[in-house]
């Protein structure tokens, strides 16, 4: 084995944690993914000869990579308002993945904190994530952000306040199917009242379609009510999944190919935000292929 396979074994050790830093990021596992690949070129042409501790090097590179984008993505939305981003999900099948990937769904991260984490500065969301979700220290975080340790935990400290502001959702995924489904069959019947029935008064949609057409937002659920029904219409059926360890559901449409992702964020029993996303490029993003097995 040359140098550079040494290296880039030792880098494999390590993929599976820099992947799940990335995702947590970046909200996007395409991006994810080219953050990574970025910093295996980095790390290939660094070397690691004076490196002590690999994994964390990794960490602050990958964490580096995803620093730049998600500036570079603040940028842009601040050109366009009315952009509506969904996180990517991690689709499961509705009794999950199997055995083998227990621990990785018990180490998932929900689709309703990755929204939270799309409202913070990226600077925010890093030291958030690196430090709450990864135990990071703060010391070893300040540079990445360009601060001090004592301003790099206020960092985390306010993105903390904005997601502990958040409501817990529920997390028993067999009421969550119960609610889903009374919500599907609902709409797919019409039934107006049967789906304000299990829709909070204050519930949120949100609807990215990607380059299909502007995204959009929806509060309260006379309105979710109505735009459930047009939506059922559109899909000849659907398949119940987990989206990111909860319940929800994939469209298809007649031809049979995916027609959209929706996942459900329940609390006290009723559904208090829906995420949507259709558009052929944003499912483009999205492995279905567990649905098959």
């Amino acid at each position: 084995m040359n140098e550079n396979d040494l290296l880039a074994a030792r880098f494999e050790e390590h993929l599976g944690r820099l992947r799940a830093v990335a995702y947590r990021m970046l909200g996007s596992t395409s991006e994810a993914e080219d953050a990574v690949q970025e910093a295996w070129l980095r790390v290939s042409r660094a070397g690691t000869d004076e490196v002590e501790n690999l994994g964390g090097w990794l960490t602050t590179i990958v964490s580096r990579v995803c620093l730049t984008m998600l500036s570079s993505r603040a940028r842009r939305q601040e050109d366009s308002l009315d952009v509506v981003r969904v996180p990517d999900p991690v689709i499961s099948g509705p009794e999950g993945r199997g055995p083998e990937h227990e621990a990785e769904l018990a180490d998932s991260v929900g689709l309703a904190l990755l929204v939270v984490l799309e409202t913070l500065a990226p600077a925010e969301r890093l030291a958030f994530v690196l430090h709450d979700l990864f135990a990071v220290p703060f010391d070893e975080i300040a540079p990445i952000v360009d601060r001090t340790p004592a301003a790099t935990r206020q960092l985390a400290s306010r993105a903390r306040r904005r997601v502990q502001g958040t409501p817990a959702p529920d997390s028993d995924v067999h009421r969550q199917r119960a609610v889903v489904d009374a919500f599907l069959a609902a709409a797919r019947e019409g039934d107006f009242e049967g789906l304000i029935a299990v829709l909070d008064p204050d519930v949120v949609v949100r609807s990215d379609w990607g380059a299909l057409r502007p995204g959009e937002v929806i509060r309260g659920a006379e309105q979710a009510a109505r735009n459930a029904v047009t939506y059922t219409r559109l899909a000849a059926n659907t398949r119940p999944a987990l989206i990111n360890g909860t319940a929800g559901f994939v469209s298809m449409a007649p031809n049979g190919s995916p027609f959209s992702v929706m996942a459900f964020t329940i609390r006290n029993g009723k559904i208090a935000e829906i995420d949507a996303l259709a558009g052929a490029d944003r499912l483009a993003t999205v492995d279905l292929t567990v649905l098959d097995a």
